[in-house]
């Protein structure tokens, strides 16, 4: 493998000899996972991009994410009170498993880890966990009879689907994996009802999710800054900054802090009276056809902060913000309707678009 050129940004020589002896480390694959992790963080924030850490080390750029967030999520195991046997175990394995939790408080991680710990569950079930705890921390006061444990934030959303389904079969899975991670005797009992109780609760459909996706290059449009109006002198033209579009969707960054991206003009957009707009990733909405995780752009409007069941809103989740849909009206405070989830345009091939000669043939 070649060896990673130094990172210009470094001040000095100990910065470089740093970084060197972290690709060695990582190139013989010598620490354990999380050690990997805070390695390859500090090799980014040190000016390496991803492409170089893997021709330098052999860790892939999704390898290296997953580490590098597994190993935040790790650090949360340490200070918030996760089990000796827990911390043991996922230091030396499982970063799928622990990047899984990454959505979830640092408190809620450490809890989170334990449960699925303790029931040996496999990567797809620790999805399952981690989104029926974030989907239990929203609530400002547990529902009857659970309580903000995490076995009973996993039994809750088991009993809320049982409720709602109809199909003895799949009710009796859902009833029996409820009564499995159950925590408390409370929650054990209002599970324990639905087995004598066969009354189906409707579940209200959730409303479709705005998605776009870029189709066509009129469809990206290109900004370009204004000097202002004759008359101006050249230093004026020269004081412009240039402008760098960040990919996938051209966001272009100027001086200071702000930022502007530029959208196509669809009818929704300019009936918006205070649009902003949120860089997220797809899979924090739920969607069943999706086929891979890509960044979105979520466009909410601030001026429209009235709940209706009809559509999903940006929300203060305990300081942060979140999207969901809320089949009825939440005590967290909205800050927005969500008017549109934009996707990156598909490009097949990005350098054959570039060569005119090549698009009019």
């Amino acid at each position: 493998m070649t060896e990673l050129p130094s990172n210009t940004q470094d001040t000095g020589n100990a910065a470089n000899d740093t970084a060197q002896e972290l690709l060695v480390k990582l190139r013989q694959k010598q620490g354990n996972w999380v050690e990997w992790g805070v390695a390859i963080a500090y090799l980014q924030k040190n000016g390496y991009n991803p492409q170089e850490i893997f021709e330098s080390t052999g860790f892939e750029p999704i390898q290296q994410n997953q580490v590098i967030v597994g190993a935040q999520v790790y650090s949360s195991l340490e200070k918030f009170g996760a089990s000796e046997a827990t911390r043991v175990y996922y230091g030396t394995r499982a970063s799928d498993i622990l990047y899984e939790l990454r959505l979830l408080t640092q408190e809620d991680r450490a809890a989170a880890a334990d449960l699925i710990f303790l029931h040996k569950l496999d990567v797809d079930e620790a999805r399952e966990v981690a989104k029926a705890i974030k989907d239990f921390s929203r609530f400002s006061t547990p529902p009857q009879g659970f309580t903000n444990d995490p076995g009973d934030a996993v039994a809750y959303q088991a009993w809320k689907l049982a409720r709602q389904n109809s199909d003895l079969q799949e009710r009796s899975r859902l009833i029996a994996k409820g009564l499995r991670f159950v925590h408390s005797p409370t929650a054990r009992k209002q599970i324990e009802q639905l087995l004598t109780d066969f009354t189906v609760v409707p579940q209200r459909p959730a409303p479709i999710l705005p998605f776009f996706r870029l189709e066509s290059d009129e469809e990206l449009p290109r900004l370009v800054p204004v000097v202002g109006e004759l008359p101006l002198t050249p230093q004026a033209v020269k004081a412009v900054p240039i402008v760098t579009e960040i990919e996938p969707f051209k966001i272009v960054k100027f001086a200071g802090e702000q930022a502007w991206v530029a959208l196509p003009g669809w009818q929704v957009l300019r009936s918006a009276e205070d649009p902003v707009v949120i860089i997220a990733s797809s899979d924090i909405f739920p969607n069943p056809n999706q086929t891979k995780i890509e960044p979105v752009l979520v466009v909410i409007d601030r001026n429209q902060r009235d709940w209706d069941a009809s559509s999903y809103f940006a929300f203060d989740n305990s300081g942060e913000v979140d999207f969901q849909w809320f089949e009825t009206a939440p005590e967290n405070t909205l800050l927005g309707k969500v008017i549109i989830i934009l996707r990156p345009k598909k490009v097949l091939d990005e350098e054959f678009t570039k060569d005119a000669w090549q698009i009019d043939e």
